[in-house]
């Protein structure tokens, strides 16, 4: 119609309806006419508006629940107190009982042998099969066991956890800083709160700074507001000892994986293979010589075993290595681990032919004397050798042959005794029941070294730098804080507050002290 004219669209109103389809929407268009002063409404229509209905996001209720229960218990400091005590509990069990050596895992005879061992130490305590169950839950390797390795990760999730809740708190109390203050923050009747006049804003600021706080003024109506932070960044070292904690583990991880711990045994004048025959850049370790002097009283003063290390047939490196003294080399570190006799003997036919030359190492026990066992090469015959000492004080050595006959109905072997030998220093006796001479020379030594190859070392170092640099941090240098109000008249009221591990009464006292010092009045509060 002439002179109408279409007013804008009103407020759609949406119908309420419980069903999940397309929301309904109402739009009203209005036509009106201007004329002689005044509008007439001369049409009006309603037009219905079909709308997408948004889903709203369904949450499952039970999933939530058990999700933040799970980040309860990971975050919580009591739930990581219990880790570290079952953690601590394992490892003195594993300080306790007897370990099974790392190279018992490389081969099987090796794996049996140590177990024999084992099974002699512990038998009497808790019968054969009490160290089969033993032996069967991982108490004789407790820190390679599947649960000691569940409890690190469980433990190594656990700090990751605390960390990550921690770290937003932490920088945000870091970063939010508050100058100004409400008037009841320095109410005088609340703890560590003083009043002092007649001083100026320049004469406050300057006190602050000379006990090394770092100083924010803002000025308002009601006054000047100063705030001092000394030490402000101290709380994130927490962050480091975190890390460090966590990168302890990382290298227990990594040295179990990947690191190395080979025993060797040798005799002064002897050589031992430290890797597999065949790697590339194989180490050899030679004993050059080999000293344990004695103490007055008969104890020993010490044990030193001159070492050379050689590779591709050069010599890489030579050490005097003692106990707490290892040579390290090629990513190796020998330590002196043992020591024992080692005699030297020869073994000939009758006819005069060496069958076996050079030194002995006896490193087993057995009824308090040094003990091992060899084959004669060529003949089907052991020697069971023992060393003892004379009346006179003279070393003896006291070989047993002894020849595997059959089985017996056990599955243990049948054992034919021979007639046995008895030799001293420089001589050389026989068995009438061989064709063999036993031959004496000297007795020496022999070293036990253990070469090992620890990946996860530079982590250990980098972790204990961490840890102690940030509890360091953490105890030496806490957080300390001042807030401070000066008026125009000039009284200054001020508030101080200080993390845990400092005297601050004592530190917010001598602040007072200089205050009142530079001040025209003596303290009000």
């Amino acid at each position: 119609a002439a002179g109408a004219t279409a007013r804008p669209p009103g407020r759609a109103g949406a119908a309420r309806s419980g069903c999940t389809g397309p929301a309904v929407a109402f739009q009203s268009h209005r036509l009106w006419r201007r004329g002689a002063g005044r509008e007439d409404l001369i049409a009006s229509t309603t037009a219905v508006v079909a709308q997408p209905r948004q889903r709203p996001l369904r949450r499952d209720p039970l999933r939530s629940r058990l999700g933040t229960a799970a980040w309860d218990l990971l975050t919580s400091v009591n739930v990581a107190v219990v880790q570290i005590i079952v953690i601590s509990v394992f490892a003195a069990i594993g300080m306790t009982v007897q370990q099974l050596p790392s190279f018992a895992f490389r081969t099987q005879a090796a794996y049996v042998e140590q177990m024999a061992l084992i099974h002699v130490r512990y038998e009497p305590l808790v019968g054969r099969s009490g160290v089969e169950l033993l032996e069967g839950i991982g108490i004789f390797n407790v820190f390679t066991s599947w649960w000691f390795s569940l409890a690190l990760v469980l433990l190594l999730i656990s700090i990751v956890a605390c960390t990550l809740d921690r770290t937003p708190r932490l920088v945000s109390q870091v970063r939010d800083i508050r100058v100004v203050q409400p008037p009841p923050f320095f109410d005088p009747r609340l703890p560590d709160r003083a009043v002092v006049t007649g001083l100026d804003v320049a004469s406050v600021e300057a006190t602050l700074r000379r006990h090394r706080f770092a100083v924010r003024t803002a000025t308002t109506d009601a006054g000047t507001f100063l705030y001092g932070d000394r030490h402000r960044y101290s709380k994130l070292a927490t962050l480091p000892s975190h890390l460090g904690l966590i990168l302890f583990l990382v290298a227990a991880a990594v040295t179990s994986r990947f690191g190395t711990e080979v025993p060797l045994v040798a005799a002064v004048g002897e050589s031992a293979t430290v890797q597999s025959i065949g790697t590339p850049g194989l180490l050899i370790v030679k004993n050059l010589g080999f000293d344990s002097p004695r103490l007055p009283d008969g104890r020993f003063a010490d044990f030193v075993t001159d070492l050379a290390v050689y590779q591709s047939g050069r010599e890489i490196a030579r050490k005097q290595v003692r106990v707490n003294d290892p040579l390290s080399v090629a990513g190796f570190s020998f330590h002196q681990n043992g020591f024992g006799p080692a005699p030297d003997i020869e073994l000939r036919d009758l006819s005069g032919d060496v069958l076996w030359t050079g030194p002995m190492a006896l490193t087993r026990q057995s009824a308090g004397l040094p003990f091992d066992i060899m084959t004669i090469p060529g003949r089907d015959i052991g020697l069971e050798l023992y060393l003892q000492r004379a009346d006179d004080g003279s070393a003896v050595l006291l070989a047993l042959p002894y020849r595997i006959v059959g089985t017996l109905p056990d599955g243990s072997p049948d054992v034919q005794s021979l007639f046995p030998i008895a030799v001293g220093v420089g001589e050389t006796r026989g068995s009438p029941d061989l064709d063999v001479t036993v031959t004496l020379r000297d007795v020496g030594a022999f070293s036990v070294l253990i070469a090992k190859q620890d990946p996860g070392q530079g982590l250990v170092w980098l972790a204990f730098g961490l840890l102690i640099g940030g509890l360091s941090v953490t105890f030496y240098l806490p957080r300390r804080r001042v807030w401070a109000r000066v008026d125009a008249a000039g009284e200054l009221r001020i508030v101080g507050r200080a993390d845990r591990y400092v005297d601050f009464e004592r530190e917010f006292g001598r602040l007072l002290v200089d205050l009142a010092n530079r001040s025209r009045a003596h303290p009000a509060a």
